[in-house]
């Protein structure tokens, strides 16, 4: 077996309108379809699918801890520019997002954020 690519990925978010509205107007993804209780965004030339289940809302403690040490977790990272990086970061921070503090990796940067379920995404631009 050869794997081609990663085709989508998907995310449980708890409610799906919200979800999508963070990923349309925050993030400026693009939607494919709406499946039931799916929706398939577009991302560069691939897809992420929001899945709308039952499950309770993270507490803001579990919140402030999830941002708070983002590294070793599991994530989805987003790549941007490195001419878009320091936008991206703006326009998180002017939509309330929850961000954790940029880190250097010395070839490139990130910034770990999470969405309004709690998910847990980053940032990377690499130089």
């Amino acid at each position: 077996m050869k794997l081609e690519r990663l085709d989508h990925f998907g995310l449980e978010v708890g409610e799906l309108a919200r979800a999508e509205r963070f990923y349309t107007e925050v993030l400026g993804l693009a939607v494919v379809a709406h499946l039931g209780d799916q929706t398939i965004l577009q991302c560069g030339d691939q897809n992420l699918a929001l899945f709308q289940v039952e499950r309770p809302a993270p507490t803001p403690e579990q919140r402030r801890a999830r941002i708070g040490r983002p590294l070793g977790h599991g994530h989805h990272a987003f790549r941007v520019s490195r001419a878009d990086f320091a936008t991206a970061r703006a326009r998180l921070a002017e939509a309330g997002v929850e961000s954790a503090s940029p880190i250097d990796w010395g070839d490139h940067d990130c910034v770990y954020f999470l969405d309004p379920d709690g998910n847990l995404l980053e940032l990377v631009s690499y130089r």
